[in-house]
């Protein structure tokens, strides 16, 4: 009997020793978590599924790895054994439809309120703290206490001086949040501030892309709230407003204008100095996403001031990526040479670099009613169901896992790695927008699982490993805004309880000093000094929309999309009309009529009032721009 005794506690230490290991190192369950559609899952071990004579094996799970072994750049992730068992981490979250309905079948006006209450009291600490100690710089250091600028002793500091321009950025990027949690005050108050303090014309070489959806977008979007004559939200005009946010808009357009010069393609260089243009060390390669998301801002800029030199720039790059597409997969990579158009970056995904080429493709189709827009976007998504969709065909039911899109390829479909990112969240919201509702709500289950397990998104999820591969959360709002659009498209409940679980972990887990940090490990909740300004454009405003079922937004008989940085603009049929006459207005004495969109030579939108040479720039396009439509 003692030998047996012995042998039950050996058993014993080891189930506990490996218990203790597993909690450690984060890869323990969730508890308490239940989906609104019951998942059945049979994934119970991971494996390289290869047949006999290497050949891949065709089937749609995720644990299939069609990338050749015989590539060490590509295998990014140890092998697990066949014989290691390992459910899959949402098996965890089965419960019964009982249970479902007992949870998330409804949710209380009272606790709306108090959810609207708390993402309102989140914009505002975040918000008030970054006037109050970091105004005029660009980005609040939550924890302590002190504005940020660019890094000008580290220049190729890229993290930072992609983004920050020494142009107030978190002020101009929440000018509409203000406007939709109903302060007009501070919102004309933030307006004088913009048009008083901010000016382009700056030593300051930051990312196009940054650029045009953080300040372009805003200042846009600001300029056409202030001006609707439908008030949507009430009367807020500003007394002696005359375009300024506008003329500030079209100035910045201008500055990023060089980096599409002198590209052999027609996509732009990824970087420019605002008063120097295209930096001489710049390099020759950009990703799909930063080349490919300047349609919606430049358009509307064209379709405002009546010059079409935006909105060709920026369709002449979009047709660019698309005619390099893979003729075997219809798929991109994710970053191309600018020069010789050949794919630098073999991989396509929904995430970084790609993501809101996809968004832009439908939202302009949306916008502008252009149907070589939906044509392009239609066929991309086509391609993305086809080569990166993985899991059974009918997302909740059938046997198989559920659905799941992975990182492939470009011209094989085969994948190339393990892992998401979280700025792959957004594609729900994205599915909403095409009416494909069934699949984002399974798509989205996916990754509040992910949300439930560690009170954030990490920036890349294993897949196959079931653990962070990056383990840091800068205050993305890509799930946030996913869950807001599935809640508009069914007005299920378990949205609700999904943004308060967010809303709810953030203040938990994020909140400082004076705002809001990124969590430098999502296991730990260790954090950085830093607040983007996405998160009061962005994940704020969707958690108070969320809740704000009487928000004008909502109430308004206009309809309005949001930038990929989360600013609104009405779907109006003003931008579907070209008031341009000529493809490039070159005199230097034409100017445009903002009320009829026809240019004269008496309005003060005067080409004159800028520091660039605008004429010259327009005719050094005029090589690349023509013979192409």
């Amino acid at each position: 009997m003692q030998w047996r005794s012995i042998v039950v506690g050996l058993l014993v230490l080891r189930v506990l020793l490996n218990c203790a290991v597993w909690l450690v190192f984060g890869l323990g369950p969730s508890w308490g978590f239940d989906f609104p559609i019951k998942f059945t899952f049979n994934l119970h071990k991971i494996e390289l599924l290869k047949d006999g004579d290497g050949a891949t094996v065709k089937t749609n799970a995720w644990s299939q790895h069609m990338y050749d072994n015989r590539n060490p750049q590509a295998n990014t992730c140890s092998k697990i054994s066949g014989n290691s068992p390992k459910k899959s981490y949402l098996s965890f979250f089965q419960e019964g439809r009982d249970e479902y309905e007992r949870k998330y079948s409804s949710f209380p006006d009272a606790l709306k309120v108090k959810m609207r209450g708390m993402a309102r009291d989140m914009f505002y600490f975040g918000y008030d703290n970054y006037m109050k100690f970091a105004f005029p710089e660009d980005e609040l250091n939550p924890i302590a206490c002190e504005g940020r600028g660019p890094d000008v002793l580290n220049p190729s500091n890229i993290n930072i001086n992609d983004v920050l321009g020494n142009y107030s950025l978190t002020l101009i990027d929440a000018l509409d949040t203000l406007l939709i949690l109903g302060n007009v005050t501070e919102f004309h108050r933030a307006v004088r501030l913009v048009i008083e303090t901010v000016s382009f014309d700056k030593d300051s070489t930051v990312q196009v892309f940054e650029a045009n959806i953080r300040i372009l977008g805003s200042l846009i979007s600001a300029h056409i709230l202030l001006t609707d004559p439908r008030n949507p939200f009430g009367d807020i005009a500003l007394k002696d407003y005359d375009n300024e946010l506008l003329h500030m808009a079209h100035d910045l357009a201008v500055r990023l204008l060089p980096a599409f010069e002198n590209t052999s393609t027609g996509i732009p260089y990824p970087r420019v100095n605002l008063k120097k243009g295209v930096p001489p060390d710049s390099i020759n390669e950009t990703c799909t996403a930063g080349a490919g998301s300047l349609l919606v801002e430049f358009g509307i800029l064209s379709r405002l001031i009546g010059d079409s030199t935006f909105e060709w720039v920026a369709r002449r790059a979009v047709k660019a990526l698309w005619n390099l597409r893979s003729n075997e997969t219809g798929l991109l990579g994710n970053v191309v040479n600018i020069q010789t158009g050949q794919w630098v970056g073999r991989q396509s995904g929904l995430g970084a670099g790609m993501d809101s080429f996809y968004e832009y493709l439908l939202k302009s189709y949306i916008l502008f009613g252009e149907k070589e827009d939906n044509r392009m976007f239609s066929a991309a998504y086509e391609s993305i169901q086809s080569h990166l969709r993985r899991g059974r065909e009918a997302c909740n039911e059938g046997e198989g896992d559920p659905p799941l899109y992975v990182n492939v390829n470009m011209f094989n479909g085969q994948i190339m790695n393990t892992w998401i990112d979280s700025l792959q969240a957004f594609f729900p919201g994205l599915q909403v927008l095409n009416g494909d509702v069934e699949n984002a709500i399974c798509l989205h289950a996916f990754y509040y699982a992910i949300w439930k397990r560690f009170g954030a998104l990490p920036e890349r999820y294993n897949w196959q490993l079931q653990a962070p591969d990056i383990l840091f959360y800068p205050l993305r709002p890509e799930l946030v805004e996913s869950t807001y659009l599935l809640y508009q498209a069914t007005k299920n409940p378990f949205y609700l309880h999904v943004g308060m679980d967010i809303l709810e972990s953030l203040e938990k887990n994020a909140k400082v000093r004076c705002g809001y940090a990124t969590l430098h490990h999502v296991v730990d909740k260790s954090k950085e000094d830093r607040m983007e300004s996405f998160f009061l454009s962005e994940t704020c405003k969707y958690l108070y929309l969320l809740f704000d079922e009487d928000n004008p937004l909502h109430k308004s008989e206009s309809k309005y999309i949001f930038t990929t940085e989360g600013h609104i603009v009405p779907v109006d049929q003003r931008f579907r009309e070209k008031s341009w006459e000529d493809q490039f207005p070159c005199e230097e004495n034409m100017t445009i009529d903002l009320e009829s969109g026809h240019r004269n030579k008496n309005d003060l939108f005067s080409f004159r009032r800028y520091s660039l040479p605008l004429k010259s720039i327009y005719m050094r396009q005029i090589d690349h721009m023509v013979g192409l439509s």
